[in-house]
């Protein structure tokens, strides 16, 4: 088997994970803050070389009652720039509640560790990468349409 990269794409940082090369454990990876947008997807598509995953899983976040709004299509867009980019397939996944899920699983951590106060936002970025990486792994990693049944959760 092989990597997957998760991103979990935002205006100002794209948070990312990487599996292990088995998809079995979930493992935060960097923060990826750089202005340009075109630095931005040059920087994710030498992450992923370097780390040689074999696919993409870019979170998109819907509204909860699933409806799509700006930043869904902006991160599709992304997406589909860096499907252009690498080659790489790309898996577009539901991220609702991701960074809500990242911002409790800090909390708890600095809570085990005798912190209190807000989780850094580039500790949350990768995190959020981290569970639409976990989330996607836990669906069976589909990789197309038919696979899960709509091609996102």
């Amino acid at each position: 088997m092989s990597r997957a990269m998760g991103i979990d794409y935002g205006m100002a940082r794209i948070g990312l994970a990487l599996t292990d090369p088995t998809r079995t454990l979930v493992t935060p990876l960097c923060v990826v803050a750089e202005k340009d947008k075109g630095q931005q997807t040059r920087r994710v598509a030498a992450l992923a070389a370097e780390h040689e995953a074999a696919v993409l899983v870019v979170g998109v976040p819907l509204h909860l009652d699933g409806r799509e709004g700006e930043m869904a299509a902006t991160a599709r867009r992304f997406a589909a720039k860096m499907g252009q980019v690498t080659g790489l397939p790309v898996v577009l996944w539901d991220e609702r509640m991701s960074s809500l899920e990242a911002a409790d699983i800090l909390r708890g951590v600095a809570a085990a560790h005798g912190k209190r106060g807000k989780p850094m936002k580039g500790r949350l970025d990768q995190v959020a990468a981290a569970v639409i990486l976990q989330g996607w792994l836990d669906a069976g990693a589909p990789m197309a349409a038919a696979d899960a049944g709509e091609g996102e959760r």
